[in-house]
């Protein structure tokens, strides 16, 4: 089951995170306001999700969390540059 909700997150970042938003507190914990998860959802939905999990999970920004992070930002700034590639190719 968590290899299938990891699937999820990883497809579909802005539908988890619209579901976390109206069905639990989770992104509040993670986040004072409401700005920061807004903007994420328009530009780094993955990230956004990335760092809800290790601020909830309590975790330490440091060492394999920092890649992790990492990780989500390069797979946000591929699904933005993908499409910029296939825009330029027609």
């Amino acid at each position: 089951m968590p290899c299938c909700l990891v699937i999820a997150v990883l497809m579909f970042p802005r539908i988890v995170l619209v579901c976390l938003f109206l069905l639990s507190n989770y992104l509040e914990h993670a986040y004072h306001t409401m700005i920061i998860p807004l903007l994420g959802f328009f530009f780094l939905p993955t990230t956004t999700l990335a760092y809800a999990w290790l601020s909830n999970t309590h975790r330490p920004l440091e060492g394999v969390n920092v890649l992790i992070l990492i990780l989500a930002v390069l797979i946000d700034a591929g699904g933005l540059g993908g499409g910029e590639y296939h825009r330029r190719k027609r």
